[in-house]
């Protein structure tokens, strides 16, 4: 029996925003193949280091791990992108500060989670959906370190990634302009049965899917 378990943040744990629709799991368990079962370890809120928490409760029966985290972290860094600073190369320092920092706590975590012993594939962060354009502009670019950090990690690792930028391209896909809606976790979901009906896991190669 498949059994995925689901770790990270309300991009999975999203059931506070679909208004009583489906959330991420209760999709996943619609629509996987007979046999499957899907478990939520997720929560709202949480950033990466939290996973590591999540880990430790992970069932023994679990066949594939999937986490998306790191959409918070962002967000916690979020108001350097407000700061005054004196030049371009002091915004870029203090980028730069802030990626190497989370990616030494994505690699941290991500190595906690193939660690556990299980087929296990990340995701990106998706882009949120800002009414202000320019507020919109500022996060996609500042997400960009964040991205990379986690692409880097995926590749080093060898496992396979989830592009949540690409799966999560409407409007329609989120139910404020951070969270995503039942359309868009109808959307998440079905990408991970395709992942983890498609990826060979045994080969330590990373694919993107989306």
């Amino acid at each position: 029996m498949t059994h995925v378990v689901l770790l990270g943040d309300s991009v999975f744990d999203n059931g506070a925003y679909v208004a009583g629709g489906a959330d991420v799991l209760t999709h996943l368990r619609r629509r996987a193949p007979e046999g499957w079962d899907a478990t939520m370890l997720a929560v709202d809120g949480s950033v990466v280091e939290g996973v590591h928490g999540q880990l430790r409760r992970v069932p023994g029966d679990a066949t594939h791990l999937v986490v998306s985290a790191g959409g918070n972290d962002a967000l916690q860094t979020a108001h350097i992108l407000e700061e005054r600073a004196g030049s371009t190369a002091e915004v870029l320092t203090r980028l730069a500060d802030v990626a190497e920092q989370f990616e030494a706590g994505y690699g941290r975590m991500l190595r906690a989670a193939v660690g556990v012993g299980k087929p296990t594939a990340v995701c990106t962060v998706y882009y949120p959906r800002f009414p202000d354009a320019r507020a919109q502009r500022l996060a996609v670019t500042a997400l960009t370190v964040f991205n990379d950090a986690i692409i880097r990690a995926a590749f080093g690792a060898g496992v396979p990634l989830l592009d949540l930028r690409l799966i999560c391209n409407e409007d329609a896909d989120y139910a404020n302009p951070i969270e995503p809606s039942e359309a868009g976790g109808a959307k998440i979901a079905d990408a991970i049965i395709r992942l983890v009906n498609g990826h060979h896991f045994g080969n330590r190669r990373t694919e993107v899917f989306v």
